[in-house]
């Protein structure tokens, strides 16, 4: 599949839905840390995932995920 649109692309987009919707099975995967909060920006060129964590001292973390495509190379 030809990618034609990259700002933001339907895979970007998709892939971004997909971190929402596994944020649990994600959170497995976390030593000592709950997800708290997850906010998706899916709009903007190269969507990003937000995270806020706490871990089990009660401190509060945030990761940022940018996801972005690379042009097809084809």
């Amino acid at each position: 599949m030809k990618t034609t649109s990259y700002n933001p692309s339907s895979l970007e987009v998709d892939f971004a839905n997909a971190l929402v919707i596994l944020q649990k099975q994600l959170e497995t995967h976390l030593q000592d840390n709950e997800i708290i909060k997850v906010e998706p920006n899916i709009t903007r060129d190269n969507p990003i995932v937000k995270f806020n964590l706490v871990d089990k001292d009660g401190d509060q973390h945030e990761l940022v995920i940018r996801i972005v495509q690379i042009p097809d190379k084809f």
